[in-house]
């Protein structure tokens, strides 16, 4: 990442320095998750759909721990597999509104909730800001070579009410509060990088 780009990360002291805890990306290019995966203080593991598994690529990203998940349901492997890296103290990378769009939080996938309350595992916010611009562009679907792409990771917070419920009102509040925190650090990622 740091030979193609110029990453700018702001804020990776937030990401608790051991135990479990889960990445919460904003998703508008490819190259999101190995931008966070490169400069995240810890190594991530990351839920990424099983379209990406082809060729070489295939025995490297689960060679590196990475996650396969088919979205077409719900997967128990990658479930189980997502839980074990929390159980184990790892860290989870996940991109909460399933795949790319807008990058702004608007629309929530339950796979965040879900593993963020019955791990009781801390969510710590990531924004990708700078992926995404067009202008510029040598090979078509990357962004310009040799830009600044800027990865601000926000403070960690609990996802659940402290409760301990897991039922389907619990995990749907949870999502919401998830949108929430979310959103506002964004926003704030925004401000301060003026993107």
């Amino acid at each position: 990442m740091y030979g193609l780009w110029k990453p700018r990360v702001l804020g990776a002291w937030r990401v608790p320095a051991a135990g479990p805890c889960i990445l919460a990306v904003n998703h508008t290019h490819n190259i999101d998750g190995p931008m966070v995966m490169g400069t995240a203080p810890r190594p991530v593991h990351f839920l990424i759909k099983k379209e990406a598994f082809v060729g070489p690529l295939d025995p490297f990203l689960q060679g590196i721990g990475q996650l396969k998940v088919d979205r077409s349901g719900t997967d128990r492997t990658a479930v189980t597999g997502a839980l074990e890296v929390l159980e184990q103290g790892g860290v989870l990378g996940i991109f909460p509104e399933g795949s790319r769009g807008e990058g702004d939080f608007a629309s929530l996938r339950a796979g965040l909730a879900y593993f963020a309350v019955r791990s009781g595992a801390p969510v710590v916010p990531v924004a990708v800001l700078g992926s995404a611009e067009r202008k510029g562009r040598v090979i078509p679907g990357l962004p310009p070579l040799r830009s600044r792409v800027d990865v601000v990771f926000g403070d960690p917070f609990e996802a659940g009410d402290g409760s301990g419920r897991r039922t389907r009102k619990a995990l749907d509040e949870a999502t919401v509060r998830i949108q929430q925190r979310l959103s506002a650090h964004l926003a704030d990622a925004r401000r301060c990088t003026g993107r």
